[in-house]
């Protein structure tokens, strides 16, 4: 290994070998599986930045073996330690203007290597790096409301009044507000993964993300999108860019008048920031992810079980993320309970007089 002193080992080639024994296979999940091409991706984003942090501000990040050090030694490494964290979390949130989830993440990965010298490489580096904070922040769920949804999967008008591309767009975007899925996966739908059973149209999909096997019962309105692209040569969806689509989704609940105020709150060290005070639309807050939302809240509030949208959406039980889409669906259901029990009230009972 590449040393920079005596006893003390340069910082970036070891980071350079736990990224490619991650990216190779040589680096294995816990389960043994091989890290997914996003995890590397984040690992190598982590060193860019580690490195901009050093140049910027003229800081050496170099590693001593915890067993080589003295007892005043060892104290004096744990302070470098915390130095480097305070000054780089300092760097990530006032140089960069991050927020608490990428923070955390950036440092759960420089934890993460750290663990992986200790493990994989045999490097004692010490106890330091635990004190890493990892900070996260709970991001607004942005979706529409069954009656939304409905209104672009049913209004003739509305469609009739759309450009061709932008009713793609409104087709791409209704069928994933439908099932459910990443939008990596949506956008990469082939015609195998349609089956007909029975005159019965199902999609099944084997997550890139997570490896696992999704299947889902389509409905009528979602068996006319397929149809109309049935001449295309493999994909069953008109294609887009995920950027472009991005930008197309916003245009199209602009033109459907979703555009009510949003307040949309990051948080820095655990306080939250309004990041801008006004002319935030709904419209504007929207993105391909929003599909996958709409879906899940969809179902939530509609009254599917928790179990079957679970299995649907794939994520794991006791999932933190899932259960956000409970407590907002929850609300839902709370206001429709409420128009319940105004209707109740009304049902009053006719008093007949004795004669």
């Amino acid at each position: 290994m590449p040393k920079t002193k005596k006893r003390a080992y340069d910082f970036f080639p070891l980071y350079e070998k736990f990224v490619r024994d991650s990216q190779s296979g040589k680096r294995l999940q816990p389960n043994g599986k091989r890290y997914s091409s996003g995890t590397v991706k984040n690992y190598s984003s982590t060193q860019k930045v580690l490195q901009g942090f050093c140049q910027a501000k003229s800081f050496v990040l170099r590693i001593f073996p915890e067993q080589a050090l003295t007892k005043r030694e060892a104290e004096r490494e744990k302070n470098y330690w915390k130095k480097f964290h305070r000054r780089f979390t300092d760097y990530l949130y006032n140089d960069l203007g991050h927020f608490d989830n990428y923070v955390g993440a950036t440092l759960k990965n420089v934890k993460t290597f750290f663990g992986y010298l200790q493990r994989e490489v045999g490097l004692v580096v010490g106890p330091y790096y635990k004190s890493f904070y990892v900070r996260k922040e709970e991001i607004a769920i942005f979706s529409l409301l069954p009656e939304e949804l409905n209104y672009l999967i049913y209004d003739v008008s509305f469609e009739r009044s759309l450009s061709k591309r932008m009713q793609e767009v409104k087709d791409v975007f209704v069928f994933g507000c439908t099932v459910a899925l990443r939008v990596s996966d949506l956008l990469r739908l082939k015609k195998s993964s349609i089956r007909v059973v029975n005159q019965q149209h199902y999609l099944t999909v084997r997550s890139q993300k997570t490896a696992t096997y999704t299947l889902v019962k389509l409905p009528p309105y979602a068996i006319s999108i397929l149809r109309k692209y049935e001449k295309n040569k493999s994909s069953v969806l008109p294609l887009f860019n995920k950027s472009n689509l991005n930008q197309y989704i916003k245009q199209l609940l602009e033109k459907a008048g979703f555009t009510s105020p949003v307040a949309v709150y990051r948080e820095r060290r655990g306080v939250p920031v309004l990041l801008r005070k006004r002319g935030v639309r709904f419209c504007d807050v929207v993105s391909t992810h929003t599909m996958r939302r709409t879906a899940i809240t969809t179902m939530l509030c509609l009254g599917m079980p928790e179990q079957v949208v679970r299995k649907i959406s794939g994520h794991a039980p006791g999932t933190k993320e899932f259960y956000r889409y409970v407590f907002w669906a929850q609300a839902y259901q709370d206001s429709e309970s409420e128009k319940m029990f105004a209707l109740l009230k009304e049902k009053k009972l006719q008093t007949i007089l004795p004669c």
